[in-house]
């Protein structure tokens, strides 16, 4: 744009600009403006939308009209099909095609097929590693899955967040409470849903794990979630719902503590590290299930992932 402030006068250099978001379209050129609304873009759930072909064009000579309050496509049906054609080459050339106008499907990978950072069933965390972003991990929703961690119990009982993801308005964790392992499904900070072990965890070094058998049906089903120490079941709970598509935007995935707006309700924002010595935990995931391993390793805390589209996914 330099060159409209030494003359304001000078010819607009620019001449042809496209848009495309959510089906929404539209093409600016040498004054003219062709649009059409598709959909409303926040509106992700139960919405209606024609096809794209039905859609309602208008024009506007935004030479004469900026305000866009004279549509002309009535009028002027030749010029409305010369900028629509000029849409489809620009759209073309910059690879807009096919236009795909899924809203909330967009946000989960697997729906949208879009490729993740991570790639494999499983994935291994270690200590000291947090604030990961969800496409920096495992895609775990929508899905069975499996979380294991090693931990170290010490004298006066376990207590803190041994693994994490998301926030206060969604997410999950696995943690000692009072000295039992516990589990925490966080629907939209609405519902929260929780799994403990029956017993407390003894002072030693144990494998603790956490499976979810996802029910199926559909984005955002229910589960079963089943707590394991040492390879003994020690609790159990069902899942009534869970969050299909995005934890958080910021918030992410933290080993040994959670350091981010709290998951659950069981402890606060601060102060909530896991109080004894972890080794690795291990994320793993399989269509349906999800699951997280660990290595004895004497660090601060990891986790591997696992993540699975096949039936029959390998189990710990």
């Amino acid at each position: 744009m330099i060159y409209s402030f030494d003359d304001a006068k000078a010819a607009e250099r620019r001449e042809t600009q496209y848009f495309e978001m959510f089906g929404n379209r539209g093409i600016f050129h040498k004054g003219w403006t062709a649009v059409t609304k598709h959909a409303t873009p926040w509106v992700l759930v139960g919405r209606k939308t024609v096809a794209l072909d039905d859609d309602v064009w208008e024009l506007y000579d935004t030479s004469k009209d900026w305000s866009q309050a004279d549509d002309l496509a009535k009028q002027m049906p030749e010029k409305l099909h010369e900028l629509q054609r000029l849409w489809l080459i620009e759209a073309t050339r910059y690879n807009v095609l096919p236009i795909d106008d899924r809203t909330a499907e967009k946000f989960n990978p697997d729906t949208a097929g879009r490729p993740v950072l991570i790639k494999g069933n499983t994935q291994l965390l270690f200590g000291g590693m947090g604030r990961l972003s969800e496409n920096c991990v495992l895609n775990i929703k929508n899905k069975s899955h499996s979380v294991t961690a090693e931990i170290e119990v010490p004298e006066a009982g376990a207590e803190g967040v041994i693994i994490s993801q998301g926030t206060n308005i969604g997410g999950w964790s696995l943690y000692a409470k009072n000295g039992r392992l516990k589990y925490c499904y966080n629907v939209a900070g609405v519902n929260y849903y929780y799994v403990e072990a029956a017993r407390a965890l003894p002072a030693s070094e144990h494998q603790v794990r956490m499976e979810f058998a996802y029910a199926g049906g559909g984005l955002g089903k229910s589960g079963h979630v089943t707590l394991y120490v040492d390879g003994e079941k020690v609790g159990e709970g069902a899942i009534p719902m869970t969050q299909a598509f995005v934890f958080s935007a910021d918030d992410g995935c933290d080993v040994g503590q959670d350091s981010g707006a709290p998951v659950s309700q069981d402890y606060g924002p601060q102060h909530n590290a896991f109080n004894g010595s972890k080794g690795c935990s291990s994320p793993s995931a399989r269509r349906p299930s999800a699951r997280t391993t660990t290595s004895r390793r004497r660090m601060p805390s990891a986790s591997r992932w696992h993540d699975s589209n096949r039936k029959g996914a390998w189990h710990d």
